[in-house]
């Protein structure tokens, strides 16, 4: 059922969350369903009434949240049902994330598994005793369906409510007892070893990433194993990298025509993707495919990297320079309906030779290239897709350059298919995405001086600490000109890794003042004194069952996994022990559940990496804009040394100043003989200041 809002206005009567700010809550504004958004009039309201509560959290761009949408949810039957049983609850996974997180767990002890949209049924005093995903309306294939589910939970809150009581209450005992903090042991390399163990063991050989399908790129992954590489040399290593960044930039999860990944790939082979996007996989791709190419200096992975920004810039960027969240995979009704192409489309679009061209190289088949009782999507449909690298398929036809044939072919494509309805624009603005952009941004200009990429992440980072730190506290969200929700710890870990990239792509101390703010904060508001680590919410946040705190690095890093790092180069930067230390206590505390399944750490087995391993200090003082400060800082920027920090000491006395209030020992570090000088220090042990630039180009060579 779509209306446009003037039809909606008309036929519909809009519910609460026609006030809200979500993307996800408006799309169910006209729902029949009585909806509340998370507050304390509904639990109140169902107390009053002694009606369970139904919470259905899910996201804006959740394929399958739309489908139980259309099913449910805009069905005046189940709609009627919902209402007299239950006080009815919508949650934006993505603006919520705590309430999301501690639901999540509760699904996982109840059902095994997770996943959106997560459905949860709990009493009044928001403890919960029924839990699942998708609901059919109707049942099918073991699945009870809404029509079903409704009248017997009904029947059982009215007359075996004692059932829900024993439910609730092993509940309640089983989330407390979920800890991820133990008396564990220093954490050394071994656990370093045991992780690249468990990647090789899984990994696909045959067509890159790990396990089988789906498949998710999981960015952090490839950091960790380029991390790996760097310290053992161990050619197999890089070679699972490439091969893998290799296969998904190839595949159908990347937009060959307009550019950016999807969320993940539906087969093992990255042909048949999830048509999603999400702002933080082009984040955390563009570092991964970055610090590829400064490793392995292959202009195709610059290729990628520069594409998705473009994706970025183009379909995710607003008008004050925060980036969006998402676009939807669905668009009239159809998931993946905006990128799939007919054989018989392409024939009328291209002439004839690009026609003969294009499908051999996408491997376009009049019948379709995937097939509907292998996806259940429409035969006849072709998701672009290639074999192998473009500048690998040269030799296989007799074309000067077969790149700028195909680039000439897509941009045709690119304007044609932008003619076709466009799928949701999920507008919302996430500091914690924001950062990671910022970052990606800022990691893309030190490897290739693209001006466009430090200009978008530092208007990014101004509108973000303009906008969203407000009476002296970051917010979460930001939609129609307005904040929402404190932030957590997530918003200022990721902040921050965006501020450090940014010092050191711009040298502008503003940015490591921001950062060290932000980290004044993460220990105020989030720190456990007690176990270590930091707590997801801040402490004066809303009261939920449980006050969570995160380590798992999944779809993309956990905050704890984030600050580890971002506290060790503080520490390195300003000569702070203290940060350094309390990131030991993270290692100390996560140790246990790190050392029993590494392969899911493997952002804070970077840290990890960071600090056990080979690590530098580097200062360079001189005048910015000389000849010779720019070519050393290119020298160092052009080598992938993740383990080190980059300090700027300018010979403008004032700015000079700035930088010894929060690094005083630079004050000690001087320029010699009138020439930008390099100071470096290797694992606590400071060097002989250099200035010659064959020595620096030595020292690169030497740790590279």
């Amino acid at each position: 059922m779509s209306y446009s809002k003037k039809e909606l206005n008309k036929k519909l009567k809009a519910n609460r969350l026609i006030n809200e700010k979500s993307p996800y809550l408006l799309q169910h504004a006209y729902n029949p369903v009585d909806w509340y958004p998370w507050c304390e009039e509904a639990f109140n309201t169902a107390k009053i009434e002694n009606k369970p509560v139904f919470l259905s959290i899910g996201y804006s761009t959740c394929h399958w949240c739309h489908v139980m949408a259309h099913e449910s949810f805009e069905d005046d039957e189940v709609a009627r049902l919902m209402n007299d049983t239950f006080i009815n609850i919508k949650v934006d996974r993505e603006e919520r994330p705590d309430i999301d997180a501690i639901y999540m767990n509760v699904c996982q002890l109840l059902t095994g598994s997770g996943g959106w949209p997560l459905t949860i049924i709990m009493t009044p005093d928001k403890q919960p005793f029924y839990a699942a995903t998708y609901i059919p309306k109707n049942s099918r294939y073991g699945r009870i369906g809404m029509l079903e589910l409704i009248p017997l939970i009904k029947e059982i809150w009215e007359k075996r409510y004692d059932e829900i009581q024993k439910i609730t209450q092993q509940l309640h005992s089983s989330l407390r007892n979920i800890t991820i903090e133990s008396n564990g042991t220093k954490m050394n390399t071994d656990v370093i070893d045991e992780a690249y163990s468990q990647f090789r063991h899984i990994y696909d050989n045959e067509n890159g990433g790990f396990g089988s399908a789906p498949k998710f790129p999981s960015p952090h992954n490839f950091m960790f194993l380029l991390r790996y590489w760097k310290r053992t040399k161990n050619k197999d290593v890089l070679n699972m990298v490439v091969q893998s960044l290799d296969k998904m930039s190839s595949g159908g999860i990347f937009d060959h025509v307009g550019y950016g990944f999807h969320r993940y790939s539906t087969d093992k082979y990255w042909k048949v993707p999830h048509f999603e996007k999400m702002l933080y996989d082009q984040a955390l791709l563009t570092i991964a495919y970055t610090e590829c190419y400064l490793e392995t200096k292959n202009k195709k992975y610059e290729n990628v990297v520069n594409k998705t920004i473009q994706y970025v810039l183009r379909n995710l960027t607003s008008e004050n320079g925060g980036f969006f969240s998402a676009e939807d995979a669905d668009s009239e009704g159809k998931e993946g309906k905006f990128y799939l192409w007919s054989y018989e489309e392409l024939e009328n679009v291209l002439d004839q030779d690009e026609f003969n061209i294009f499908t051999k190289v996408f491997n376009i088949k009049h019948e379709g290239n995937f097939l509907e009782e292998a996806t259940g999507r429409e035969t006849g449909a072709n998701i672009l897709y290639l074999k192998k690298p473009l500048v690998e398929l040269q030799n296989d036809f007799d074309i000067l350059n077969l790149e700028d044939k195909i680039e000439e072919i897509l941009k045709k494509l690119f304007l044609v298919r932008e003619k076709r309805q466009k799928p949701f624009l999920d507008d919302k603005i996430l500091v914690d995405w924001n950062g990671l952009m910022i970052a990606a941004l800022s990691k893309a200009y030190k490897a290739f001086e693209n001006n466009e990429y430090i200009i978008a992440a530092k208007k990014a980072c101004e509108f973000i600490l303009d906008s969203l730190m407000q009476n002296n506290r970051l917010y979460h969200m930001y939609k129609d000109g307005e904040w929402r929700i404190l932030a957590y710890l997530d918003d200022y870990a990721f902040m921050i890794w965006g501020l450090l990239e940014l010092y050191e792509a711009t040298f502008e101390i503003n940015y490591l003042e921001a950062a060290l703010k932000l980290n004044d904060d993460v220990f105020k508001y989030f720190s456990d004194d007690k176990k270590g680590g930091f707590y997801f919410t801040p402490y004066d946040n809303e009261q939920l069952l449980i006050r969570n705190k995160e380590i798992y690095d999944g779809a993309i890093p956990s905050g704890n996994s984030v600050m580890a790092m971002n506290l060790l180069k503080l520490s390195r930067i300003t000569g702070n022990i203290s940060f350094e230390e309390k990131a030991h206590e993270f290692y100390v505390s996560f140790s246990k559940a790190v050392k029993e399944h590494p392969i899911g750490y493997s952002y804070l087995l970077c840290s990890v990496d960071y600090a056990l391993t080979c690590n530098f200090e580097i200062v360079i003082v001189g005048n910015p804009d000389s000849e010779e400060t720019k070519q050393i800082i290119k020298i160092l920027r052009n080598e992938f040394l993740p383990n080190k920090v980059i300090l700027f000491k300018p010979t403008n006395e004032k700015e000079a100043h700035k930088l010894h209030k929060i690094a005083e020992y630079t004050k000690y570090q001087d320029i010699v003989n009138n020439k930008t000088t390099v100071y470096i220090c290797k694992d606590f042990v400071c060097n002989k200041p250099i200035n010659d630039l064959t020595e620096v180009l030595n020292f690169i060579k030497n740790i590279s």
